[in-house]
């Protein structure tokens, strides 16, 4: 009896392990980047509040968290519900197919220890806090782009790119009014001078330029 629980044991470890290894080998699949903390990723989705950012924006990207590393893994900070780390691989594995990477210009310059401790610093003291789906520019609550737009100014005094009045956003389609009929009751109650910051707007940041991918550092060796 035990010879065969041990045989059980030994199975069903084996099983998880392979599992875990087929679970990294999809998301290096996926993962086209050598990231560095730092790093911005984005991705899209398909609930209505996804197309309706992505329309809203003219922009692929709906969704848009910070790399970080943690005893030598890479993790992502996002604002979901609530504000808190994710395994990049998990992050990942909500849509494969889009995944883009960003990276600093002049990374060397500010992506350092200092201003890495002031990232850390800030990202503490938003963990936890709840999920604005009102997109407001306050820190009671924070939505994704908000989150990564602020970390960056808090750490390197860069501002990714600058807030918008909800007003220029294009709010005509029909996913967005859905979205403001579910959210706010009415167009007339949505607040058109509220300042904001998407996904999109930072992917176009003149700051930014894609991350370098693996296949690109190999061929330069």
């Amino acid at each position: 009896m035990i010879k065969n629980i041990q045989v059980f044991s030994l199975l069903l470890l084996l099983t998880l392990l392979n599992a875990d290894a087929e679970s990294n080998k999809q998301t290096a699949a996926y993962n086209p980047y050598k990231l560095q903390p730092g790093d911005i990723v984005f991705q899209s989705g398909n609930s209505l509040q996804d197309k309706a950012v992505m329309a809203a924006t003219h922009s692929r990207w709906s969704h848009v968290g910070l790399i970080f590393f943690y005893q030598g893994s890479p993790w992502v900070f996002e604002a979901v519900q609530p504000v808190k780390t994710t395994p990049l691989k998990e992050f990942i594995s909500r849509n494969p197919s889009d995944f883009f990477a960003m990276r600093l210009k002049n990374a060397k310059r500010y992506i350092n220890e200092e201003n890495i401790h002031k990232a850390e610093l800030s990202g503490k003291e938003m963990l936890g806090v709840k999920y604005d789906p009102y997109f407001q520019w306050t820190n009671d609550k924070l939505y994704c782009s908000e989150l990564v737009w602020k970390i960056y100014k808090q750490a390197t005094g860069l501002q990714l790119c600058t807030p918008r009045k909800v007003s220029s956003y294009d709010l005509d389609s029909v996913a967005m009014q859905k979205l403001i009929t579910q959210r706010f009751g009415s167009m007339k109650n949505l607040p058109m001078n509220e300042i904001m910051v998407a996904p999109g707007d930072i992917a176009r940041s003149s700051l930014l330029v894609e991350a370098p991918r693996k296949d690109e550092l190999t061929s330069n060796r």
